[in-house]
């Protein structure tokens, strides 16, 4: 049993301590992953990697709801997950009128700055949700390969799968959000 994985099953019995024990285990890599996905996002983001991490991490370790962790994969899916649904959320709030939504964002020089798409992100959440109602394993794939960040070979072995399977999984998931999205943001 790997340290990650032994600390995740003490969280699970409530040793609030054990939370502790997983963060300097797990935050580079977390981080990095944090990382790799907000490069992805347009400029003017008012997360970064470290402000990524910290609210996934609390809301994977909250002691106060013992969750069940299958390992070290099961709880990078999870983190992936976190992210995923902190950026639509900050997505979702930035889209809102009183949040500056519809409205381009002005530059320090005063210029206007191509405005940002979180409608985009919006619209690849809905049609994420609608692939896992059709194929769960092909929305967790997805999720690790675009929200965390992860090769195709790390997140076969995440989730138990030749690096093989991914690929013919991986062509499934971005033919079907191509054409539920109507365009190439599947890519």
């Amino acid at each position: 049993m790997s340290e990650v994985t032994r600390i995740l099953s003490a969280i699970e019995k409530g040793d609030a301590s054990a939370a502790e024990q997983l963060l300097p285990l797990v935050y580079e890599e977390l981080r990095k992953l944090a990382a790799q996905k907000l490069t992805h996002e347009k400029s003017g983001q008012t997360l970064d990697a470290t402000a990524l991490v910290h609210e996934a991490y609390l809301r994977l370790v909250d002691v106060d709801k013992a969750q069940h962790w299958d390992g070290r994969g099961h709880f990078f899916a999870a983190a992936a997950e976190a992210m995923r649904r902190i950026l639509v959320e900050a997505a979702r709030r930035k889209s809102r009128l009183k949040h500056g939504g519809g409205r381009a964002r002005a530059g320090d020089e005063c210029e206007l700055a191509a405005p940002e798409r979180p409608e985009q992100l919006l619209e690849l959440d809905e049609a994420l949700g609608k692939l896992e109602a059709a194929n769960p394993q092909a929305a967790e794939l997805v999720k690790l390969r675009h929200f965390a960040g992860f090769s195709n070979a790390e997140a076969a072995g995440l989730l138990g799968m030749s690096p093989r399977k991914a690929d013919r999984v991986w062509a499934y998931a971005r033919a079907w959000l191509r054409e539920e999205l109507g365009d190439d943001r599947a890519e």
